[in-house]
């Protein structure tokens, strides 16, 4: 049964109902249920502004039509997509003999009966429970796809891979993903579950849920359907000018005065600095959110000298709340810390989480951070665990406000980022940013900075986090960096370490934000036995540790990071204004370039700026290709080449390649 009503296409059968309708300009929002009535989150999506849908029905179908997208229901239900020239963008996969009907009688060839009765939509009920969710599409094998976040492989080109929808320490699950063919897709849907971008079909799915929603949105170019999508989701807020310049941290400074003395070389030494960062374990007990006096006797003097030197302090919090914290027992008998399905309320470390889905969990955390930090001066956090860092991952384990972790974990991240944005917000901060290790789609608008959690400190490593940066960007995550020589290990006397660690600082000069950070070898011992002191530091991680070469090489990128400052400001202000991501794989800037599509060792850095990263040990020149359409100045030599082509360009120790659009 097919209807109209008001802006939506409606149709049943038996017991599930499909609403498609218009949510923006040449975007619809499709949502199955079998329910008695929509379900109103909206989660990831914002109100749309209203426009007005063309709507048509016969009696074999019916068609909605909103700008650049259509979008056909079947008798049957089976949906497809169509842009403005009546190109196929999207169609569910069906194979049952009524799809086989409704194909012959719209002429289709390619469709035939089948026996193996495999719907596009499966809500299947869980026994005394919701349901289980299949969505499966019909795949074109030659189809590129990019963004859904960060996940530690190699491949720019999602199609072909399998991922978890699902947060873990350095994976961020954003599931909006842009094709190659002219549509981008949001999975608008937080549960635990997977996608598949098979050669054969891609399938989504959901472990346990309610229904079935995703957003879908056509445009001609990338950046038309990622300023849609932008739009459709929130914009990121206007970065802070301090937050452009170079970050200072290591895991971790031990006591105020160690922290210190670090900002004081680096201003005695002429050097750029604008954050530093005071790490985890600086408190007495997981949960207090506050300094341990015993090292950090003094956080307003602290703050004002970092001040005075025109640094800011970033201070790290975690989610975590141990039994000896003083806030434990309230949390616990006001219900704001996540509860367990069965076992200890153990997660993490002796602790357990507090609940950012519920507000007044929000709340109690906000105040106790604002009385303990955010009065004293300090105005970026670092909201480290944000996934959370479950032990076991045994999703189906813990239970939040909101719900089960299987049907809303994935907005851990995103309500987390709102705990601090809302309430620094509210005591009028503008222009926030705080750094996450995690985000879901909508956290740009919280001020999410995002890094990629505690990843290896290898060329390897390396070569995963340029994936997952630019499709961190092409997920609508336009603030991103990563720790610099990566996190885990690295020797600053290795001199294998020292060439990893120098590449990666050249690269960083061009993302968003540029952060050096690490737990460096050898391992140093505990200050005490109690509180703040009772935790382990690493090895030193300032640009001056890695011996003089290095040192020299740092120096530099610092001040071309500085050098280029001005135009990282407009940079975000693009990124504040239409959702651009700041750093983007090639085709964003020329998509009529098939070339573009398939390059995944270079990127821009806004319109100006193409980068070339020297992601290999031992390598002192590499291949670049230059895209059609514009002329190119190789910083390094100032030779200028043509587009299309593909140049060896020269890459000593010291020097990345970077090419200037002219």
């Amino acid at each position: 049964m097919l209807w109209k009503e008001n802006n939506k296409l409606c149709y049943r059968y038996d017991f599930e109902n499909v609403v498609v309708e218009t949510w923006g300009a040449n975007a619809l929002r499709v949502r199955a249920y079998k329910a008695p009535k929509l379900p109103e989150e909206n989660w990831a999506l914002t109100e749309p502004e209203l426009s007005k849908a063309e709507i048509s029905i016969d009696a074999d179908k019916g068609v909605i039509k909103n700008g650049k997208i259509t979008a056909k229901i079947t008798a049957s239900g089976r949906i497809s997509f169509y842009n403005q020239n009546g190109k196929l963008l999207l169609e569910e996969y069906w194979r049952t003999r009524h799809t086989a009907m409704d194909a012959a009688r719209e002429g289709a060839i390619k469709e035939f009966a089948s026996a193996l009765d495999v719907e596009g939509r499966e809500l299947k009920p869980i026994l005394g429970g919701d349901f289980t969710l299949s969505v499966r599409f019909e795949s074109d094998p030659c189809e590129k796809i990019f963004g859904m976040g960060q996940y530690q492989h190699p491949y720019l080109n999602l199609k072909n891979c399998d991922l978890e929808l699902a947060h873990r320490n350095s994976q961020a699950s954003v599931p909006f993903a842009l094709s190659n063919l002219g549509y981008g897709f949001l999975w608008n849907n937080p549960a635990i579950g997977r996608v598949s971008f098979g050669k054969n079909l891609t399938r989504w799915e959901s472990f346990s849920t309610k229904w079935m929603d995703y957003w879908i949105v056509a445009g001609d170019t990338p950046a038309e359907i990622e300023e849609a999508y932008a739009k459709a989701t929130g914009y990121v807020p206007l970065m802070p000018d301090y937050a452009m310049g170079f970050w200072q941290c290591k895991l971790r400074y031990q006591t105020q005065e160690e922290l210190l003395e670090v900002a004081r070389e680096h201003k005695k030494r002429g050097l750029p600095m604008s954050v530093i960062v005071a790490d985890y374990f600086h408190w007495p007990n997981q949960g207090d959110w506050k300094f341990d006096k015993d090292y950090w006797p003094n956080l307003p003097e602290m703050v004002a000298e970092l001040k005075e030197l025109g640094i800011e302090l970033m201070v790290s919090i975690w989610p975590t709340v141990e039994e000896s914290s003083e806030n434990y027992n309230e949390m616990l008998e006001k219900g704001y810390l996540i509860s367990h399905e069965r076992g200890e309320r153990i997660a993490l470390i002796d602790a357990t989480f507090f609940d950012p889905t519920n507000p007044e969990a929000r709340e109690f955390v906000w105040k106790t951070a604002k009385r303990n930090y955010y009065d004293h001066g300090v105005k970026i956090f670092w909201l480290d665990e944000a996934e959370p860092e479950l032990r076991p991952y045994d999703f189906d384990l813990y239970r939040y406000h909101l719900g089960s972790n299987l049907q809303v974990g994935n907005l851990y991240p995103l309500h987390y980022a709102k705990t601090f944005y809302e309430g620094m917000k509210e005591e009028g901060q503008e222009n926030i940013i705080n750094l996450l290790r995690c985000a879901w789609a909508g956290s740009q608008k919280y001020g999410a900075l995002v890094w990629s959690g505690d990843i290896d400190s290898s060329f390897e490593s390396m070569r995963n986090q340029f994936a997952a940066g630019l499709n961190m960007g092409m997920a609508g995550i336009p603030w991103w960096t990563t720790d610099i020589g990566g996190f885990h290990g690295g020797n600053p006397d290795d001199l294998a370490f020292r060439e990893c660690i120098i590449r990666w600082f050249q690269w960083a000069t061009y993302c968003p934000v540029m952060r050096l950070h690490g737990f460096r070898d050898p391992i140093g011992k505990p200050l005490g036995t109690t509180g703040g002191g009772k935790k382990y530091s690493g090895a030193a991680n300032e640009v001056w540790s890695y011996g003089d070469e290095a040192y020299e090489i740092f120096k530099a990128y610092i001040f071309k990071r500085e050098e280029i400052r001005p135009y990282i400001t407009g940079l975000m202000e693009e990124a504040h204004k239409k959702g651009t991501p700041p750093m983007r794989p090639l085709f964003y800037d020329f998509p009529d370039d098939e070339k573009a599509w398939d390059n995944d060792d270079a990127y821009m850095f806004g319109e100006k700026y193409l980068v070339a990263p020297v992601m290999h040990a031992g390598l002192r020149e590499r291949e670049v290709y230059l895209p059609e359409g514009a002329m190119w100045k190789e910083e390094f030599t100032g030779i200028i080449y043509g587009g299309g082509t593909t140049v060896n360009a020269q890459a000593p120790l010291e020097i990345m390649p970077v090419f200037v659009r002219q």
